[in-house]
Order: C-alpha cells, then structure tokens, then sequence
C-alpha cells in the first residue's frame, strides 16, 4: 500500500537530530573543497612573483621534463632538498649522466662518452659506470651543481621572462591553476591556485618547446654518497 508522504510525522526530537546531521554533513562538504589563495585576483608579475618565492622556500621538490637549451635537447628528472642537496639523471643531447650533490660535493656517472672529456678513450671506456667525485663549487664538475640546487634550478627556471599576460585557468593534474603566459619566449606557466602558490608546471610550444614538472613539494628526499668514487682531480693529474 502507498504511502502518503504528506501524512508521514517524526517526533521533534528526531527531526533536530536530523537536521544537525545534515548540517554537519554540508558543513564536512564545504571545508573539504580547497580553499583559493587569492591567486586568481592578482596581475601576471605578482603570480610569478608569488610562485618563485613559494617555489625557493620550498623544503624540497621533483622536477621533470625536458627542455632545448643551446639548441640541444635537456631532460632531466631530479629530487632536490633546499638543505642536502638533490640527485637525479639529466640527458644532453646523446650524453645521459646521473648526478648527486651531497655533503659538498658533485658525483657523477655516466658513459664513456662523457668520461673522454675527462681521460683517454682507453680510461674513459674503463671508467664507464663508475662514480666520479668532485667539488660542487670549483672545478670540472662544479658546472653540475645548478642543477641539483633546489634554489638555483627553480629560480633559473622561474626569472629571464618578456612581458606577461593572463592566460585561461585549468587543472593540473586534478589541482587548479592560474596560468601566465610569456608573449617574448612563447611559455606558460602555471600556478597552484589553491593552498600554497607553488609552481605546477612550465610548457614551453613549438621548435625549442618542452615541459618541466614541478610536484612532490616538501617530500622527504634520501641522500647518499654513492660507493667507490674516483676523485675526478686526481683522474686529471693522471692524464
């Protein structure tokens, strides 16, 4: 049998219950919807600037993706920590080299390719896949530390642009963002526009385009002093 909705009563007691509970439930919703960060509101200079300042406070970051730089082809992907150090692998054009900069120093390893830069074809090929040591501040290797500098890379990555312009906001992957375009160097970037206004990405279009990632911010990233390094001055002496 039907029932009729309009004859259907709950004791006082119950209908406030009800009601709390529904109250509560809407309120759960509201507060787990990010909040926005007033991004959205500022000019162009001001997001970027916003975003270089969350990006170099940072504790730590990943980034990745590949760039042209000189013409050639960069790829990397890194784990950097603002206190540490970082590690990760960067490819130039056919040359791929894994780098870690840790407790002041630079170490490197990579192919014989890279290595002849360093020591003759015949040492070269027998250091291939061997760790070379070296200071993160002067010296043959030093040139590497930028990249593995949480502070320097981002920095870099972030500075040298033309002039600004709003472009459409959107999602990056699944977090909204702000984006900036740069009319001079064909770029975009784009900026968390919810909680702290940390960089998301920078997509670069046509011939010299590319695409850097920046994610995993304020993760935990393990540093280690790779076994058996050949200290690269003594290598050079030899030579």
């Amino acid at each position: 049998m039907p029932v009729d909705a309009r004859v259907v009563r709950m004791p006082g007691g119950v209908r406030a219950l009800v009601a709390l509970t529904l109250a509560a439930a809407l309120a759960g919703c509201a507060g787990s919807a990010p909040m926005g960060n007033g991004l959205a509101s500022k000019a162009p200079a001001q997001i970027v600037a916003l975003a270089t300042s969350a990006a170099v406070g940072a504790a730590s970051v990943h980034v990745a993706g590949s760039i042209v730089g000189e013409g050639k082809p960069i790829s990397l992907n890194m784990e950097l920590d603002a206190q540490k150090g970082g590690k990760g692998r960067v490819t130039l054009g056919d040359l791929s080299v894994e780098l870690v900069n840790v407790d002041r120093a630079l170490y490197i390893r990579a192919g014989a390719a890279f290595y002849s830069r360093f020591a003759a074809p015949a040492a070269a090929r027998a250091l291939q896949g061997r760790w070379l040591r070296g200071s993160n501040s002067v010296g043959p290797l030093a040139s590497f530390t930028s990249l593995t500098n949480l502070r320097r890379l981002l920095s870099g990555a972030l500075a040298g642009h033309g002039t600004l312009s709003r472009a459409a906001s959107t999602t990056v992957e699944g977090r909204p963002a702000v984006a900036v375009s740069d009319a001079a160097g064909g770029g975009t970037l784009y900026v968390a526009s919810t909680g702290t206004p940390y960089p998301l990405e920078i997509v670069k279009r046509g011939a010299g385009g590319g695409k850097l990632v920046f994610d995993r911010w304020n993760q935990s990233v393990s540093l280690a002093v790779p076994a058996n390094p050949i200290d690269v001055g003594q290598l050079q002496s030899r030579g």
